[in-house]
């Protein structure tokens, strides 16, 4: 029987596998991962379930943005099955009237055949500022968001609207949990992540320096030495 602790990956909008590339590769002698299909539901609940339904009984949670709506609404369904949970540049509230808004306008342009243009504008978002020209990076982000593709964007940002306030459900926490985000990240500032972990009991709180929205990609070794010290605990 192995000792390694199932660790299941649910990543965010327009992201897939790659977001974990560098975990996957480094972490292999203490944890079997997967990563949850984040691209067929289009509620986050729908999205939890269907991560219950393919998980081991028991396992290690880490979700980034939208895969962190998904990561709290798997807490909030079957809190006994997770043993650590881990929540990435995410959010524990709903979403507001202005980003809604703004949602609905890129949904309406991917229908129409402009992923590009979307995707153009969510860069700016998901990697910090000083990293927009590392071809690199920004290679991977985008390739990504293409293989995720429109249908399921629109899917995934229904979701994200229509998602949970989960800020009430925090307290009853009980796993050892990590709250993690990029200093430079501005789609969910390190403000929020402060207000999130001193709501989850016993939360440890870490603020990777010089990193966006997408830390595991930005920030690939520091994430994964963190994750490693988390599965420990």
């Amino acid at each position: 029987m192995s000792d390694r602790t199932p660790l299941l990956f649910m990543p965010g909008l327009l992201c897939d596998t790659a977001l974990w590339g560098h975990q996957l590769a480094t972490l292999t002698d203490v944890a079997e991962m997967t990563v949850a299909d984040m691209t067929q539901d289009d509620s986050i609940d729908a999205m939890a379930r269907r991560a219950l339904d393919a998980a081991p009984d028991r396992f290690a949670l880490c979700g980034l943005s939208m895969g962190g709506y998904a990561a709290q609404a798997v807490m909030r369904l079957a809190p006994e099955r997770v043993t650590h949970l881990a929540l990435l540049d995410t959010a524990p509230g709903p979403d507001t009237p202005e980003r809604t808004a703004g949602r609905r306008d890129l949904m309406a342009r991917a229908a129409a055949g402009d992923l590009d243009g979307v995707i153009d504008h969510h860069m700016t978002g998901f990697i910090a500022a000083n990293r927009q020209d590392d071809g690199e990076l920004t290679a991977i982000v985008r390739a990504s968001a293409r293989n995720v593709g429109a249908e399921a964007y629109r899917r995934q940002q229904t979701a994200i609207i229509n998602r949970p306030d989960n800020r009430p459900n925090l307290a009853a926490i009980a796993c050892p949990t990590l709250v993690l985000c990029g200093r430079l990240d501005v789609m969910t500032p390190p403000a929020v992540h402060e207000e999130m972990a001193s709501a989850i009991p016993g939360a440890k709180l870490v603020v990777v320096e010089n990193c966006g929205h997408l830390s595991p990609l930005e920030r690939p070794e520091a994430v994964s030495a963190v994750l490693r010290y988390w599965l420990a605990d």
